[in-house]
């Protein structure tokens, strides 16, 4: 015992004095005996383990990357040495002193979506990492002051079990965050956290007011005050492990009335879907703030989903004189709570217990994004070429259009690093997709529609920069180049201006210098450290 406490107080001296020095060679076996020495054995999951590749892949949403269970030379170098089921803060802070000294660096996954992998997976062989998978840490804890109401919600847990627990703590609060139950918290605040209530109350990362976060010496900073403005900046929108480990999270949460509207209304090309969807993307931004109108576009067929925080009575005078392209009627709305309405708008019923469920079935997917905006809407002839040409294409996926204005607009482009604010119309999501029973030819030509169509959208969308959405992370525009161990500013800015833009890309380097100066928390796309010289 006396060993392991002299061990454990070395490795926080040597991390206290790693920032200013670059990793020493990677040893594997060090690390994970390093581990072993700090952390319950039951915790870690090495390739030797009988249970590795089920926790590899336990979370892996996106089964184009399930090749990492395979036993081949190229996928060995591609995967984890180890999985690390961290269960508690100290947990995680053995993990990165353990790294730091002998090498290894750290990917952190929540347990939700990643588009590309890269909280699990490098996506070239390439060096020494581990996984610290938080989805044991998944506790939410409901406080209140007076009027005001908070959360403390773990990294673990998804959006699904936090709408669950709000909601049913109490039926007149809510948290605006994504759509999808299955996002992990961690993941989804720190990309921004877009979602059906963002034009009445913001971004999720809007309502984040504190955090507790694990640093890159394996500190604990328990709190706003701790890690000081710019790391509380960065971490809320930042995109990811960039800086270290985000513990927990304390949000705000908001108000909602005891009765919410969905709407729901298909339209197919012949129905006039190109003329309500061209007339969408100037009105839906301009709507009262309480009502989200996103736009699923998929084959000839257009579906408007809405949730509105009120009666359908309420809306749905606005909604015909607005869109009279539309025809809606009182039979296309739903009225229910709002944690129903999480879960109707994805299961299709208001089965609220499904909120809870982690899992997902097999998903081969790959992923785009842009954003129009204000002047520069896409016009009726494009939008007629979009859905009887490219969406009548072999292969061809969907469209998903979620329109910005209200809260999320008025925001400054520098409040925090999601930079898409005044001027958005609206956000493209591009999805391809294939099942597992496809054959090859599927999968390379549901590929080629997204590469080919992100081409000729490309005419028809922001420039200079072409923005993106994080969170819809897409290693086709720009990969770190990495320099004497570190990743450069230089090749950095090729996406993460179209991310961040470029003064908060800026703002974000400077902060991984003041923080991370050698770059331990590092993907190839994570936040390069501004160096002096440049």
């Amino acid at each position: 015992m006396a060993f392991r406490c002299l061990a454990l107080a070395l490795l926080v001296l040597i991390s206290r004095f790693s920032s200013c020095y670059l990793l020493p060679p990677p040893s594997s076996d060090g690390f994970i005996q390093c581990l072993t020495e700090n952390i319950p054995s039951e915790l870690i999951f090495t390739p030797g383990s009988a249970n590795f590749t089920g926790v590899l892949v336990s979370t892996i949403r996106n089964s184009r990357f399930l090749p990492l269970a395979n036993d081949t030379t190229t996928e060995r170098l591609r995967r984890p040495i180890c999985v690390v089921t961290v269960t508690d803060a100290s947990h995680v802070q053995a993990a990165v002193r353990c790294g730091r000294a002998t090498g290894v660096r750290l990917r952190v996954r929540s347990g939700g979506h990643d588009y590309e992998g890269l909280s699990y997976r490098s996506a070239r062989p390439a060096e020494a990492f581990a996984v610290v998978d938080m989805a044991g840490l998944r506790a939410i804890t409901l406080t209140t002051d007076g009027e005001l109401y908070w959360a403390w919600v773990d990294s673990g847990a998804t959006v699904g079990e936090l709408y669950h627990a709000v909601g049913k703590g109490n039926a007149g609060l809510a948290f605006p965050a994504g759509v999808c139950p299955t996002l992990g918290v961690g993941g989804h605040f720190s990309g921004g956290g877009i979602g059906s209530m963002m034009r009445k109350y913001g971004l999720s990362v809007d309502n984040v007011v504190d955090a507790k976060v694990v640093d890159a010496n394996g500190d604990l900073l328990g709190s706003r005050d701790a890690m000081g403005e710019d790391l509380f900046w960065a971490i809320r929108g930042g995109g990811g492990e960039s800086f270290g480990v985000v513990v927990s999270w304390k949000v705000r949460l908001v108000k909602v009335p005891s009765t919410v509207t969905v709407l729901r209304i298909s339209r197919t090309v012949a129905q006039g879907a190109v003329d309500a969807v061209t007339k969408w993307q100037r009105v839906a931004p301009t709507l009262p703030d309480g009502i989200n109108m996103e736009v699923l576009v998929q084959g000839q067929q257009a579906v408007f989903q809405s949730l509105y925080l009120g009666t359908c009575h309420h809306i749905l005078p606005t909604i015909v004189s607005r869109l009279p392209e539309l025809n809606a009627t009182a039979a296309d709305c739903k009225e229910m709570t709002w944690l129903e309405s999480t879960a109707f708008m994805n299961f299709g019923d208001t089965n609220t217990t499904a909120l809870l469920d982690r899992s997902t079935g097999p998903n081969f997917f790959k992923n785009k994004s842009d954003y129009v905006r204000r002047g520069r809407a896409i016009s009726k002839r494009v939008w007629l070429e979009i859905f009887t040409s490219w969406l009548a294409m072999n292969g061809s996926g969907q469209l998903i259009l979620e329109p910005h204005g209200g809260f999320v607009g008025s925001v400054p482009a520098g409040a925090t690093p999601y930079p898409h604010r005044s001027g958005v119309l609206y956000n493209i999501q591009y999805v391809a997709s294939w099942s597992a029973g496809d054959d090859d030819d599927s999968s390379s030509a549901a590929m080629s529609w997204i590469d080919r169509l992100y081409d000729f959208m490309g005419q028809h969308v922001t420039k200079s920069p072409r923005e993106a959405y994080v969170n819809f992370r897409d290693l086709d525009i720009g990969q770190n180049t990495v320099v004497n161990d570190v990743s450069t500013f230089h090749s950095g800015k090729v996406w993460g201006h179209k991310y961040f833009g470029s003064t908060n890309f800026r703002r974000l380097a400077t902060v991984k210098r003041k923080v991370d100066p050698t770059d331990y928390f590092r993907n190839e796309q994570s936040i390069p450290p501004l160096l002096q010289s440049i």
